[in-house]
């Protein structure tokens, strides 16, 4: 199993939602958060006196996949999501090594 969590533009969080639904994949979790990530181009923006740090509002979106899944789910947030314009998000993947359904018990991925 693998986490795949992406934070993109809130404008984009319905056709991403969409995409990842089309897959057959309910189970999802959407928060939203300010944050901003490293690149060198918005260090490049910022005046090395200014103490002000942007922190844009993102949609977080964090899903667990088979393996097999994986891919598709990368491919559906980056063809919904990519405006082609600093700032769209970040696309991260993690394995995990087990899931338990509280309620029934269930272990791997018939948790998930």
């Amino acid at each position: 199993m693998v986490r795949v969590v992406c934070f993109i533009r809130p404008h984009r969080l319905e056709p991403v939602k969409s995409a990842i639904a089309a897959l057959g994949i309910t189970g999802l979790t959407v928060s939203d958060v300010r944050g901003t990530g490293n690149s060198r181009q918005e260090a490049s923006r910022q005046s090395r006196w200014d103490p002000v740090i942007s922190m844009p509002i993102k949609a977080r979106i964090e899903t667990v996949v088979s393996e097999e899944l994986k891919e598709p789910v990368i491919q559906a947030i980056l063809e919904n999501a990519q405006t082609g314009e600093s700032d769209d998000g970040f696309i991260f993947t993690e394995p995990i090594f087990d899931a338990v359904r509280i309620r029934t018990g269930e272990r791997g991925e018939l948790a998930a």
